[in-house]
């Protein structure tokens, strides 16, 4: 079923949108199988290099795990928002550990916005794309479940500080005011599907449960974009023709 236009114009204002049981359980649990027999023989020592890229790198080309995008509207959906895509050819498997198995390995994620100025990174380098897609793995029921934490809206903040205040260089990933708040936690079950636009700040929290918290992550990129990553920051819809024609939302005085 494509994007409804309150599902639209939702995207427009808070940049996310999230499809409730979108992934058929079977592709869920094939993804999941492959994930939990990774998981058992994962060593604390290798914990900090998969923070800064994936874990299960073995996996992330799997056809098991590309089949929660490549064969899900999932797909069907970011042409919604960006019309014509780059291909996806892996994903980013991520897991929150639990605090109890492997403490103060995974402590909070700053509030960030991918591929711009990563710590483990020249800030010079940017890897920017267009669009998250996120499949949830796993229950998440509350905050402490080592949740992703977004800002709605975040991305007219941070077009505006791209555009006015931001150098590329600068070590600093999101202004003051974006760091300084919480964000929602993403809650879900197995099968959501976050739609949620790259210019929009997030964090990581800590996972409390007994039970790691996994994610897999695709992201999309339009066609243009990589020649044009440093416009893309100040003008948050370049990327997203399918919606230029939407007008913006009107945003309520507070």
């Amino acid at each position: 079923m494509p994007l409804t236009s309150e599902e639209k114009d939702a995207f427009k204002r808070d940049g996310v949108v999230i499809r409730r049981g979108l992934i058929a359980s079977e592709l869920v649990h094939r993804a999941t199988s492959l994930i939990d027999t990774w998981y058992r023989d994962l060593k604390p020592s290798d914990i900090p290099a998969y923070n800064q890229r994936t874990f299960a790198p073995e996996l992330e080309s799997h056809p098991d795990i590309l089949a929660l995008y490549r064969d899900t509207e999932a797909a069907e959906l970011t042409t919604d928002l960006l019309g014509d895509t780059l291909p996806v050819a892996s994903a980013q498997i991520q897991i929150r550990v639990p605090e109890s198995e492997f403490p103060g390995m995974q402590p909070e994620k700053a509030m960030h916005v991918d591929g711009v100025s990563c710590p483990h990174l020249d800030p010079r380098e940017l890897r920017t794309f267009s669009l998250l897609v996120g499949v949830v793995l796993s229950n998440v029921s509350s905050a402490q479940d080592g949740a992703l934490h977004y800002q709605p809206g975040g991305h007219r903040t941070m077009t505006d500080w791209f555009r006015t205040q931001w150098s590329l260089g600068m070590t600093e990933q999101v202004p003051p005011e974006i760091d300084q708040q919480q964000g929602v936690p993403l809650l879900g079950s197995p099968g959501d599907v976050l739609l949620m636009h790259h210019l929009i700040p997030h964090s990581v929290g800590r996972n409390l449960t007994p039970f790691p918290r996994v994610m897999a992550y695709f992201r999309l990129s339009h066609p243009d974009h990589p020649r044009r990553r440093l416009e893309a920051l100040r003008d948050p819809w370049l990327d997203y023709p399918p919606l230029t024609a939407i007008p913006q939302p009107i945003l309520e005085m507070e």
